[in-house]
């Protein structure tokens, strides 16, 4: 049997992501300021397009089935190509102004990306560009839903929809307090960190991640305390309440300073690299395609 065109509307799909996102129909209501039924209305009418499912009971929520967990990422890249494809029309009706949306990790955002952003202008005068600050879940999440049209961060998401290039080192060093008796005193092993306090950023850090793992790989057991920024683990570093990996880009003025001593620590973490990423999914902006190859072209020149 022939079945119907799929007539799925954009109704639907926000309504599926809203209650998605909240966890129940009357927080995804409220959200977008509609009825309840509504948006029961229009979930059961995206499931009998989609032929399955897409919502099940969760205690006194609601949660994706595995048909709904396939198919979010799907509604969400439409609604964010939409709103794309929206911009880009403004675009072009108003040619004069050209926006380039940038989301970088913390660390990034506090050391090299402005320098990148300001010789991009002096090139391009006419492009403006506005940049979004988070950590690496918040980053990744803004450029898969089409917020922002490049990244800046560290590890890169393994995710289809994402493409990541790599352009400069990223180097992890263990700070401490400018006279703790193991700064510069030579390569340790790990062992001899004791029973230190890790000081560590907020969840769905990359830089906490870092710590993280190299605190499990090598069955280090210790006191962790988080402090929720780059500016806090730097001061509460230098008054020696712990210690933690932070990238060199984000401490080289303490560094210099002599603010902050470094613990030669070995092995260390693995060698990472920053990366520039955008999406993979959609037509590609040839303005996103300019930055991103000024950035790699910078790096080179750089090194």
């Amino acid at each position: 049997m022939i079945r119907a065109a799929v007539s799925i509307t954009l109704t639907q799909l926000r309504s599926f992501l809203a209650v998605v996102r909240n966890g129940s129909v009357t927080a995804a209501a409220d959200e977008l300021v509609v009825t309840q039924p509504s948006v029961s209305a229009a979930i059961a009418a995206l499931s009998h397009e989609v032929g399955a499912p897409l919502l099940e009971r969760d205690g006194r929520g609601v949660r994706p089935t595995a048909a709904g967990h396939a198919f979010a990422p799907y509604a969400t890249d439409v609604i964010g190509l939409l709103d794309k494809g929206r911009r880009a029309a403004q675009e072009a009706a108003a040619a004069t102004e050209r926006v380039l949306r940038i989301a970088a990790v913390t660390t990034a955002a506090e050391s090299f990306v402005p320098a990148l952003m300001r010789t991009f202008t002096l090139e391009r005068p006419d492009v403006r560009l506005a940049l979004s600050v988070g950590n690496r879940g918040q980053v990744i999440d803004a450029l898969v839903t089409h917020t922002a049209d490049v990244a800046f961060g560290g590890r890169p998401p393994n995710d289809p929809r994402v493409v990541a290039r790599p352009f400069r080192p990223n180097e992890l060093v263990l700070v401490s307090a400018p006279d703790d008796p193991l700064a510069g005193a030579g390569r340790i092993a790990p062992a001899q960190l004791g029973a230190r306090t890790w000081l560590l950023r907020e969840p769905d850090s990359g830089t906490r991640s870092a710590n993280e793992e190299f605190l499990s790989d090598l069955g280090l057991e210790g006191e962790t305390l988080t402090v929720g920024s780059n500016g806090a683990i730097r001061q509460a570093a230098r008054l020696g309440l712990g210690i933690s990996f932070l990238s060199r880009d984000a401490v080289a003025a303490d560094l210099d300073a002599g603010l902050l001593g470094v613990i030669a620590v070995d092995p260390g973490p693995a060698a990472r690299d920053w990366h520039v990423m955008q999406a993979a999914v959609g037509p590609r902006r040839a303005l996103i395609e300019e930055f991103v190859a000024f950035v790699l072209d910078s790096a080179t020149v750089a090194a």
